[in-house]
Order: C-alpha cells, then sequence, then structure tokens
C-alpha cells in the first residue's frame, strides 16, 4: 500500500513532507521480499503479467459468486479454491530468489501450473464416481493425490516460506514411520495407500478445515481489506494517530502503536504491518530521538500486537470458529477485545516512560496535521464500524464482509478523493486475491498436519506427554506450551500459526483443565477459548522473539538498527503479551464469559495497575529514575496484581502505592535531563 499524498493535500495538512518521513516503495518492497515470503514475487511483463492479473479477477469473481449465491459441494468448492491459488502461486512466485528468476517465468512452472490446474478439476470431473467408491483409491486416484501433495507443499514454500513446509513434511513422515517412534509418540503406521486417501479424498487432509475457512469467510474479508486499502484508509490510520497521540510526550511512539492496532484491523501479517504504518513511523521517532533499535523494537511489538486485534485476528479467528465447535465469531472476537487492550496498554506504558526516561517530546504545533481536516474523513472507518455491529447483531459472518464491501464503495464516493471507479474496484479484487494466495496454500499445507493428527491420535499424545512433564502443574504446563507455541510460530503466517499451534499445543491446555471431569465429557467453551488463544497469542508473538523474529527484523530494516538486538527490544515492550494469556487462562473473567461486571472491573483495574508496574520494572524509570531494587520490587508487584488472586492482588496493591507515593515524593529531585536517546 502506497504511503503517498498530494503534496498540496499534504501542505493543508501540515503533515511532514514525503522526504523528511517516508521510506520510499522501492525499499518497502525490498524489505517485504527479505522477510516477508508472501511478498516475494515477480515482477512481471507481457503474456504473464496479463495471465496472472486475469486469473486473479477469475479467483476473486468466483469467490464472490459462491458467497453470494451459494457455495458448491464441500470439495468442489474448496478443491477449486486451492487450484487457483497453486497454479497462481507457481506464475507469481519464483521457485529461488534470484534475481533474474524475478522478471521471468520458467519453463517448468508453467508446467506445474497446468498440473495444478488439472488436479483441482479431478474433484468436479470425477466427483460421482469417487464419492461411489469412498474409501477405495485407484491408481489414478493415488497418482493425483501424490501430485496434489507435492503441489502443495512445493507452492507453501514459495509463497509461506520453509518453517511450514518442513513442519508439514515432518507430518507426513510420521504418519508413514510411526511405529519407529518411542514412547506415546508410538503409533501404528499408514500405508501410502491410507495417506494419500486421507490427504486429499477425504475432508480431513489437504481439503480439511482449514482451507474450507480460506475458501469461504477469508477470502471475503481479504477483499474486504483490499477496498478498504484503495479509498486510502492506510494512510488516514497513520493521519488518524499522528492527529490523536503526536503531540503527546514521545508522540511518534505512540502514533504506531495507535495506527498499527488500527492497522491491525485490516492486515493478515506482522510483517507487512511493520512495513506499511513503520515506513512512516520509524523515521519519525528516529527523527525526534529515538534509538533506532527502540524505534523499530516499538513498531515491531505493536504491529505484531495488530494480528490479535479484533474484529479480524489476522483471519485467525474465522478458523477458530471452525476449531473450536459451538462458538459465534462475535463470542470469539468479544472474548479477545480486552487482552488486545491490555496487551497495548502495555506497550503505551513502556514506550511513555522511556520517552519520559529520556525526556523525549512530542511533534511541534507547526509538525502536527490540522486535526479538524483529519477528522472530517472519519467516514472511511464506518466500514470497519458497520462490520462489527453486523456481526454483533447476528448477521452471518460472510454476509457481513460482503456488506461492508458493498459499503466501502458506497462511502468512498462521499469525496473525490478516496471514490472508487470501475478501474479500482477491479484492481481491488485482484490485489484481493492476491493477498489470499499465500493463505490458501498455508491452509492447504496445514491440512496435512490436521489430518496427521487426527488419524495418529499424536494431538492427545502430545498433549499426555506435556502434561506429565509438567507433573500435572497448571504453570509449568502452561510454561511449556507457551515454549511449544513460539517454537511452533516462528516464520509462519498468522493464519498456518495458528492451525499448528491449535492442534498441536491447544490439547495440553485442554486436557490439564479438564482432568477432573469424566472421559468423554464436554470441553466448556471457557476452557475452549483460553486454550486456543492461549497458543494463539504465543505464535504470533514468535514474530518478535529472537533468534526468528521476522516483524522485529523487518522494522530494523527500516531503522537500519541491529536486528537481534531490536527483537529483544520489541520482546520486552511487548512483555503484556508474555502475561495475558497466564491471566486469561486462570482467570476467565478477562475473557468476559460467565462472569459479572464487578469481577471484569476489578481485574482489569489490578491487571492496568500492573502493567505500569511491570513497565516501571523493566524500563527502569517511572516519576525518576529506578535502581536496581527498586525495578525489582516494582516488577514483582506487577506479578502479584497481575495474578488473578486476593491475597496477591491485596498484597500488590499496598506496594504499589508504597511504590508510586515514594516516586511522587522524590520526583521533582531527580527529573531527567533532555538528551538525545
Amino acid at each position: 500500500m502506497s504511503n503517498k499524498m498530494p503534496p498540496e493535500e499534504r501542505e493543508e495538512m501540515k503533515l511532514p513532507h514525503d522526504e523528511d518521513v517516508f521510506v520510499s516503495e522501492e525499499k518497502q518492497k525490498e524489505i517485504l521480499q527479505k522477510y516477508d515470503p508472501e511478498s516475494n514475487t515477480r515482477d512481471l511483463a507481457g503474456i504473464a503479467k496479463h495471465v496472472v492479473f486475469y486469473g486473479l479477477l477469475a479467483f476473486s469473481l468466483f469467490q464472490l459468486y459462491t458467497a453470494i449465491f451459494g457455495q458448491y459441494t464441500a470439495y468442489i468448492q474448496r478443491s477449486i479454491h486451492l487450484g487457483f491459488a497453486l497454479s497462481l502461486i507457481f506464475i507469481l512466485f519464483p521457485a529461488r530468489k534470484r534475481k533474474g528468476e524475478r522478471h521471468k517465468v520458467a519453463w517448468y512452472d508453467y508446467i506445474l501450473s497446468l498440473l495444478a490446474i488439472a488436479v483441482a478439476l479431478y474433484w468436479p470431473i470425477m466427483y460421482e464416481e469417487l464419492v461411489f467408491r469412498v474409501g477405495r483409491v485407484t491408481e489414478l486416484d493415488l497418482a493425483v493425490g501424490i501430485l496434489a501433495v507435492v503441489l502443495t507443499l512445493e507452492a507453501t514454500r514459495r509463497a509461506v516460506g520453509l518453517p511450514i513446509t518442513i513442519i508439514s513434511s515432518l507430518f507426513l513422515a510420521y504418519a508413514f514411520y510411526g511405529p519407529y517412534f518411542p514412547g506415546f509418540l508410538r503409533h501404528r503406521g499408514q500405508d501410502l495407500d491410507s495417506v494419500i486417501q486421507l490427504m486429499f479424498y477425504t475432508t480431513d487432509g489437504i481439503l480439511g478445515t482449514p482451507i474450507s475457512v480460506s475458501a469461504t469467510f477469508i477470502f471475503v474479508f481479504l477483499l474486504f481489506g483490499a477496498f478498504l486499502v484503495k479509498t486510502g484508509v492506510g494512510q488516514y490510520f497513520n493521519d488518524l494517530a499522528v492527529s490523536l497521540a503526536g503531540h503527546l510526550t514521545g508522540g511518534p511512539a505512540k502514533v504506531a502503536i495507535f495506527s498499527s492496532a488500527l492497522q491491525g484491523t485490516i492486515s493478515g501479517s506482522s510483517v507487512a504491518n511493520v512495513v506499511t504504518s513503520g515506513s512512516y513511523t520509524i523515521p519519525m521517532m528516529k527523527k525526534l530521538g529515538y534509538k533506532k533499535e527502540f524505534a523499530g523494537g516499538v513498531e515491531a511489538a505493536a504491529s505484531t500486537g495488530g494480528q490479535i486485534m479484533p474484529p479480524i485476528m489476522g483471519a485467525a479467528a474465522f478458523l477458530m470458529v471452525e476449531f473450536i465447535g459451538g462458538v459465534t465469531y462475535w463470542e470469539i472476537a468479544k472474548a479477545a477485545a480486552i487482552p488486545a487492550i491490555l496487551y497495548f496498554s502495555g506497550v503505551w506504558i513502556m514506550t511513555h516512560l522511556e520517552a519520559k526516561r529520556t525526556g523525549l517530546k512530542g511533534l511541534s504545533k507547526e509538525e502536527m496535521p490540522d486535526r479538524k481536516e483529519v477528522l472530517k474523513k472519519l467516514y472511511l472507518l464506518l466500514p470497519i464500524i458497520a462490520i462489527i455491529f453486523f456481526l454483533f447483531i447476528g448477521i452471518p459472518t460472510m454476509h457481513a464482509a460482503l456488506y461492508g464491501i458493498v459499503l466501502t464503495v458506497l462511502v468512498s464516493a462521499f469525496n473525490k478523493e478516496t471514490r472508487l471507479g470501475f478501474k479500482d474496484i477491479i484492481h481491488a479484487l485482484v490485489d484481493g486475491a492476491r493477498t489470499a494466495l499465500a493463505v490458501a496454500a498455508a491452509t492447504a499445507a496445514a491440512g496435512i498436519i490436521v489430518g496427521v493428527v487426527v488419524k495418529t491420535g499424536l494431538g492427545l499424545g502430545l498433549a499426555n506427554g506435556l502434561v506429565s512433564a509438567s507433573g500435572g502443574n497448571i504453570l509449568l504446563t502452561l510454561f511449556f506450551t507457551m515454549l511449544a507455541s513460539i517454537v511452533l510460530g516462528m516464520g509462519s503466517p498468522t493464519t498456518a500459526n495458528y492451525v499448528i499451534t491449535s492442534t498441536i499445543a491447544a490439547p495440553a491446555i485442554i486436557a490439564l483443565l479438564m482432568i477432573d471431569q469424566p472421559f468423554g465429557a464436554a470441553v466448556p467453551l471457557v476452557v475452549a477459548l483460553s486454550a486456543h488463544l492461549f497458543v494463539f497469542y504465543f505464535g504470533i508473538i514468535a514474530d518478535i522473539t529472537p533468534p526468528v523474529a521476522l516483524a522485529a527484523f523487518a522494522a530494523s530494516g527500516i531503522s537500519g538498527g541491529e536486528p537481534i538486538k531490536t527483537g529483544f527490544i520489541a520482546a520486552k515492550l511487548a512483555a503484556a503479551a508474555f502475561i495475558i494469556p497466564y491471566m486469561f487462562v486462570l482467570s476467565p473473567a478477562l475473557l468476559m464469559i460467565d462472569t459479572t461486571w464487578p469481577e471484569l472491573i476489578w481485574v482489569l483495574i489490578t491487571a492496568f495497575t500492573g502493567m505500569i508496574a511491570i513497565g516501571a520494572g523493566l524500563i527502569g524509570f517511572w516519576y525518576r529514575k529506578l535502581n536496581w531494587l527498586e525495578r525489582i520490587i516494582a516488577f514483582a508487584t506487577g506479578l502479584a496484581l497481575i495474578y488473578p488472586e486476593g491475597t496477591s492482588d491485596a498484597i500488590g496493591a499496598i506496594v504499589f502505592v508504597i511504590l508510586f507515593i515514594i516516586q511522587w515524593i522524590s520526583r521533582e529531585k531527580k527529573a531527567p535531563q533532555t538528551s538525545e536517546a
């Protein structure tokens, strides 16, 4: 998404000029291609460019047609969706990152694209016969199924990256070689026919639940996001954030947090979020005096938080509806709201304290945009507000997204600068389909993982193993599950990230929380939601957790800072994300399920107060500089306040008040000197 604005409009709004603030589009593209596999596409020309353009347009039109007039049967709908994605990926994404391969399509990629189309058409053409002889695989079925698996893995490697490709391949190997694994990992091995039947001829493999969600809800919401971007809402997020937070202490850092929280409502990628908003906010922070690594760390932490921000949550919310079962989309968005607010509050508090510690001010009046001019474009946010309202009143998720697209086109007509013409609509359809390619490949590959887990019972085995290793201790189980989720989430996009962690890690939490229940008892909603959100949070936090912190590395590419150091700063600023999941597992009141308003308000007060204490302890400043003993006490006080238990809350509150009084009384004696960070 371009950050360019007409010079006369920028002058009118008193925003800094492009050369002072913006990172060039070429630099943005370079960073995205380096750290975001989904952006590592060819620069096509000639016939290949037209083939991809009209292929993407056809993809969107097919999805819109089935969303409006009704979907085909599961196998046909999902296989066609997969076929569009795979065939276009082989033309658009090079097999290697060599510069020479970015401008031409290799001959073998055309062959792979045609094979993907043939595989996709196999189900529609052979549907009646395949359904009639369900459970039996012919030699032709076997060949097509093998081809489907190989093409899926290769397309995923190109469009999504190696981590999920390797994990999916290891799970496939596990399906074959189960008897050779020790202990709870051992299972009866599967032969080739059984594995291929599972992978392509049932709804438990490649054509399973993950790609089902991609072929329905996710695609339409990605289209909604593409239409919003065409109206210029992304740049408007930045302008609105500057007008509201730019003048505050450490203003540009708070602009980054505010803008990234808004960007997260339409973005499906932490890295893309970093590059989109960070190209504007990071240079602004550096100009104010923030160190390179801290500026990059703020943006990385904030942009990663965008993936846990309702209503979209990086498209993972739609997967949760299917994976948990018996839960509505609105219930998930509502449950995720308070944890997301606490996360951004934690990042905001620490950036504020860092700005106070180093004496950094906000933007000057001359650097601020005209707030009235910015607020005149608030109508651009109407489609997002409308989507939330539609979901709240119970309109089906897909219809809500369709209404959102129509409303976006109508709202854009309010102003000639945002008005969407016919060409804009066509390009929005193409851009939406382009962003869906990697999601489709990732969910197809994730289906391989789900299929193997279902067939072999691996999920239950891993859950029992984690619970056994922790000795049944809830905190240890959560800690081990956290580590597993971070490792599994490294380098994976949001959707695939959630599928992997929810399939492998979430069952451990559910198993422990259900340990006193009769075997086969239904899992309560609060248990399922807290477990799935727990692993989702830590899978996302992998994007800023060294050594594979892609969001932090992308931010360092803009700031010029050291990547690993940027990652550690981002992880420190996102400390709330390492604490909040424990809170809502131990105290589900945060998820707004089966709780009263007094309970919820008390939990929020203690949690927010605890964030202030933890922020002061980590940054080393409150109203004045803290020594090491004070930092340790402040951090411990924050943990006591956050831990959902009466005694710890009382002790934490008393110590917090004492610390606050001491800081307030001594604030004048050791006030910070204004200096460059």
